[in-house]
């Protein structure tokens, strides 16, 4: 079996597909926080619209086989910006606000390899690998940063955690502290904030290509909305939210189409997992997916995804094809013609897929997906229709009631896969027929790559905690 998936293939032969420097595009980043699969109107959206969102799907294309490595905030945010698997940089989880680790000063991220290139770059918006100087985005390739270091449910007001859990949620611009303590009324204004800064980093470029990562805090509870957009959706709070990160994204495409970039622009939308479903009427909706946050199973894991790049990525259509957040790097590094990182990545080039090549095809064996401290709970096969499920614990609110209101959640009710589930995704996306008796091949390939990754990654449901390929995150001096 070929390891493809675990090297930095593609890094001879990009370079003579790169585009030449001035037509090198400008890359603006939207990642949105625990907003489900079917929250947005071009993936079936109920009740309310988003025809901002919906314009990049009309005016670029549509993945509807789009992933992140991992269903939690810091993870997938490690794997988006590094092209690798998160626990592979021992990066897990959600990283808390007292945590004294964070991304490792020697890994290369997406805004370091834009900037080699000339590019001018920032961050706005939640960060979340690591909140202590030596991991924020400025020590990672970020020229401008604003924004809040972690979730914004990480704060005193948190209803469910004990007193003195959380410190005050400080908002920072650069490395430096402009609002020790983000209070609620703060919280009304942040996808606007958000909106703004971004906004204004795009007009100042005018002679170089530029990087904008816009990471929203919104959706994530607590849910916050402007009194512009407060009771606009008639369908509740969280549907207000979403029509404000709506415009929020319409602010960002005319901008550019004001500032005359919109033609050299790679715009790319996605979501850092599925919808938090144990908050109920304050979640979203992972649609026809099976779980939601917090879980491998597909509404964990797959998220909208959007590109827009006039002339470069054709307008109005839909790609069914397998794609994950790592592979975001080494793709863009492609068409840019930047070196990839000399250490291993997990990400692969997929440009070919993502422009919609004839006959162009995943260059993955398999993908997959660990969860928790070091779990690989599942694989799936590179062109997205085999997954197997590999028995370990997971949450669920299926059959739970009451349901969650007002933004208090319902505890989750703990299951367990005992043996190996075998889901043909082409055929059912819900995850809800079992098939590994009838395809027991389909079954063994994948174990094979479960052992392949186990061997590189290691697996602590079978008492490997590393693997050869294991790095290390930052750690702060004792």
């Amino acid at each position: 079996m070929q390891l493809r998936s675990l090297t930095v293939w593609g890094v001879l032969s990009f370079s003579c597909l790169a585009l030449v420097a001035e037509d090198r595009p400008n890359v603006v980043v939207i990642f949105m926080d625990d907003m489900g699969y079917a929250d947005v109107g071009c993936f079936g959206a109920q009740g309310y619209e988003t025809p901002n969102i919906d314009r990049l799907a009309q005016e670029g294309r549509k993945f509807t086989n789009f992933h992140v490595a991992q269903p939690v905030c810091s993870a997938s945010r490690t794997a988006l910006l590094t092209g690798c698997y998160p626990n592979r940089l021992g990066m897990h989880g959600a990283l808390s606000p007292r945590a004294r680790h964070g991304i490792h000063p020697d890994e290369v991220t997406l805004a370091e390899l834009l900037k080699e290139k000339g590019y001018a770059t920032a961050a706005v918006g939640k960060w979340h690998l690591g909140s202590q100087p030596p991991f924020l985005p400025t020590r990672h390739g970020f020229d401008h940063y604003y924004g809040i270091p972690y979730s914004n449910d990480m704060w005193p007001y948190h209803p469910q955690a004990k007193k003195g859990t959380y410190p005050n949620l400080p908002m920072l611009e650069d490395e430096r502290i402009v609002d020790a303590e983000v209070t609620p009324e703060d919280q009304k204004r942040l996808t606007a904030d958000y909106t703004e800064r971004s906004v204004q980093f795009i007009r100042k470029q005018k002679d170089r290509p530029f990087f904008l990562y816009l990471a929203h805090s919104m959706v994530h509870v607590p849910l916050f909305v402007s009194d512009r957009f407060a009771g606009k959706s008639g369908r509740g709070l969280y549907a207000d939210v979403m029509l404000e990160v709506d415009w929020s994204v319409g602010q960002v495409l005319d901008t550019l189409k004001e500032q005359g970039l919109e033609q050299k622009t790679w715009v790319i939308l996605t979501s850092d997992n599925g919808p938090w479903l144990s908050y109920g009427d304050h979640a979203g909706n992972a649609g026809p997916l099976r779980e939601g946050k917090g879980t491998c199973w597909e509404g964990g894991t797959r998220v909208t995804g959007l590109m827009k790049w006039p002339g470069q990525i054709p307008a109005g259509t839909t790609s069914d094809a397998m794609l994950m957040t790592i592979d975001l790097l080494p793709t863009i590094a492609r068409v840019v013609g930047a070196k990839l990182p000399a250490h291993a990545i997990d990400g692969l080039d997929c440009w070919p897929l993502i422009q919609g090549a004839p006959e162009a095809q995943n260059p993955h064996d398999f993908y997959a997906y660990y969860y928790e401290q070091n779990q690989l709970q599942a694989i799936t096969s590179g062109d997205g229709r085999w997954k197997l499920m590999l028995p370990h614990k997971y949450r669920s609110v299926s059959g739970v009631q009451p349901k969650a209101t007002g933004g208090i959640p319902v505890p989750y009710q703990p299951q367990v896969l005992k043996e190996l589930e075998l889901y043909d995704l082409e055929t059912d996306v819900s995850e809800s027929q079992n098939v590994a008796a009838k395809f027991p091949e389909q079954v063994a390939r994948l174990q094979g790559y479960a052992e392949l990754i186990r061997a590189e990654l290691g697996d602590s449901l079978k008492q490997q905690p590393r693997g050869k390929g294991s790095r290390e995150p930052g750690q702060l001096d004792p």
